[in-house]
């Protein structure tokens, strides 16, 4: 079923339904997305202050036959916040739904609406005297519903999981225009299919999400770091087997970082301290969280011992202060800033079976060197098995000297972590750079089971059209 564009006389007639200041002509920031591939072509935005305003949006744009973009922070890395080939859709921002409705310490449970910003509900949780655990590098901007939308990630997944495994309930506006209250604080709900999943995940394809119920957890009573330098990724996996032997659910953070990555750093960013006068091949940052009574510099200390005597680490550092703890992650938060203005040709957010990861790192290099002459950098979460696999020209190449090379590397580098079981996205997304990957990859019934619910649920196809689900 074809679209209709949100030209001026669809704006008029929504107006016309809405608050005054409801609905603006789309500036720049709206139609840009952060790596500069694609452009957008929505003429107007929606800026809804209830779940009220947005049902009237969502109903006015199925009856018109008129797309809908959802727009949290911008700050998703595979193009679903953009809509460049299709009638230009209605951008629906949820900045002004922002409020933080409810914080209820004693269950573990915050409300919050989806333009929250996700550093805004950190914050929150914090003041209560917990911890809303979801982390990333782009939390200051990154809003909650685009967040429960892509299923985010981030440097805490070993210890609390993905951004579903934070959530109890949903508030969402369904693609007819219908509410869905969804808000429960149950952490026992077997009544019927869970929605709350089906929308998570779906980056705005099934649902608007308008609030969120999440999970928060008690604030570790201490907490640790370190940097221990490993020769290879072999030895940070058995290292990492060692500290959870240790330490249980007291790892917070598993984190590997190569040599060619910190080189970048010294190349693009000079004001960033490094510990080590001569980078180390690998090394891994490890992050605890402990209950009161127990001394986590003191574990550290004591893994790094074990380490040391089963020939996993050659060295370490333990953070002995709070600058030098954030010292520590800037390095690993600082890492994509490096990558951008190093400029990569092609960027790879995978994962491979924990067990796996050093064979794809090891098969990974020479399969690329088939491809041409290129440096690597391999970092990212070792704890949960996925890694930010990234190519780059060597030093005085730009990355557009090899554009034509870029689908060969891409296709290399997906089909081997297809072979080894894995995923071709991690936690991006698949939004509109990945939906062939879905296609050439994805398994045909789960694929055939996508499309039966797209079209159960937004038979118009107006939610995100061309997103995750080519049209």
């Amino acid at each position: 079923m074809s679209l209709h564009p949100a030209d001026d006389r669809f704006a008029q007639i929504l107006a016309g339904q809405l608050p005054d200041g409801a609905l603006r002509r789309a500036e720049p920031r709206y139609l840009d997305e952060p790596r500069g591939r694609w452009k957008g072509t929505s003429q107007w935005v929606a800026l809804p202050r209830s779940v009220e305003e947005a049902a009237i949006i969502i109903r006015a744009c199925n009856a018109a036959r008129v797309g809908v973009l959802p727009f949290g922070g911008g700050t998703g890395l595979v193009g679903g916040q953009v809509s460049p080939d299709t009638p230009a859709p209605l951008i629906v921002s949820m900045e002004r739904m922002a409020a933080i409705r409810a914080v209820l310490p004693d269950e573990n449970v915050l409300v919050a609406e989806a333009g929250a910003v996700l550093a805004d509900v950190q914050q929150a949780a914090l003041d209560a005297g917990r911890l809303f655990a979801l982390s990333l590098a782009s939390e200051g901007t990154a809003r909650i519903g685009g967040l429960l939308a892509t299923n985010a990630g981030g440097v805490n997944v070993l210890r609390y999981g993905n951004a579903r495994d934070q959530v109890l309930g949903l508030e969402a506006v369904l693609p007819d225009g219908s509410v869905w209250n969804g808000l429960k604080r149950l952490r026992k709900d077997n009544t019927g299919y869970d929605l709350r999943h089906l929308l998570i995940g779906a980056e705005g394809t099934l649902g608007l999400i308008t609030a969120a119920t999440l999970k928060l957890s008690p604030i570790p009573a201490a907490s640790g770091t370190a940097l221990f330098t490993v020769a290879e990724p072999k030895a940070a996996l058995a290292l990492l087997a060692l500290a959870r032997g240790q330490l249980g659910e007291g790892i917070s953070a598993f984190e590997l970082i190569s040599r060619q990555g910190l080189a970048f750093q010294r190349e693009t960013l000079p004001d960033l301290r490094h510990p080590w006068e001569s980078p180390p091949e690998w090394c891994v940052l490890i992050e605890l969280g402990l209950a009161r009574g127990l001394d986590p510099a003191g574990a550290l200390e004591t893994l790094f011992e074990a380490g040391l005597e089963a020939g996993l680490v050659s060295d370490g550092i333990v953070a002995q202060s709070e600058q030098q703890r954030q010292d520590f992650w800037a390095i690993r938060e600082r890492m994509p800033e490096a990558n951008r203005l190093v400029g990569a040709i092609s960027s790879h957010d995978i994962s491979v079976p924990l067990s796996l990861v050093p064979e794809f790192i090891d098969r990974g290099g020479p399969m690329i060197a088939t491809i041409g002459d290129f440096r690597i950098n391999c970092f990212g979460h070792l704890g949960d098995g996925n890694l930010h696999y990234n190519v780059f020209p060597l030093r005085g190449r730009s990355k557009h000297d090899h554009a034509h090379q870029r689908d060969d590397i891409k296709r290399a580098v997906h089909d081997l972590v297809h072979e080894m079981g894995g995923s071709v996205s991690a936690e991006h997304g698949i939004g509109r750079l990945k939906t062939g990957d879905l296609e050439r990859y994805g398994d045909p019934a789960k694929l055939a089971a996508m499309r039966a619910i797209k079209a159960a649920l937004d038979p118009s196809g107006i939610m995100n059209p061309g997103a995750v689900l080519r049209r």
